[in-house]
């Protein structure tokens, strides 16, 4: 009997300091918790915009986002993206011809207009600006496309 009451209360005391009661574990918890927010809404983010880059810009840059080196540029990594924001979200919205430069590599191609409305427009930039290696914040807002005219 002694022993199973002592069996009992080292069980529990062990048992004590394996809780989320303990500090300890509990910012482990918080850890795991806020990454599995972070990527609930970044799941949220691209779920949209996911099935319209399937729809329409896969059969040129590619289910990785990397393009083909010649004709199609890469949206993984692209600085074009970054850094000219504007013209990025206009060649969704409006399609793309002449010469562009993305990561140091000359492009001339044309990409035809999709014919997407502002709100597919977002979609697919925010899926685009938070995929592959792609870590925006800022996330594009129909309000931003609707202001971008041709």
């Amino acid at each position: 009997m002694l022993t199973t009451k002592l069996f009992l209360g080292v069980g529990l005391f062990l048992l004590g300091n394996f809780s989320f009661e303990n500090p300890f574990y509990q910012d482990n918890y918080i850890v795991i918790a806020k990454a599995n927010k972070d990527a609930f809404i970044t799941q949220k983010i691209q779920t949209p915009g996911k099935e319209i880059y399937a729809d329409f810009c896969i059969q040129c840059h590619g289910a990785n986002g990397k393009g083909d080196a010649k004709n199609f540029p890469p949206l993984d990594g692209s600085d074009w993206l970054t850094k000219k924001r504007t013209q990025s979200i206009h060649a969704v919205k409006f399609g793309q011809s002449g010469e562009i430069i993305v990561n140091k590599v000359k492009f001339n191609n044309s990409m035809p207009p999709m014919g997407l409305s502002d709100k597919e427009v977002a979609d697919v930039m925010n899926y685009i600006m938070t995929s592959w290696g792609n870590k925006q914040t800022k996330l594009v807002t129909e309000k931003e496309v609707s202001g971008i005219k041709k």
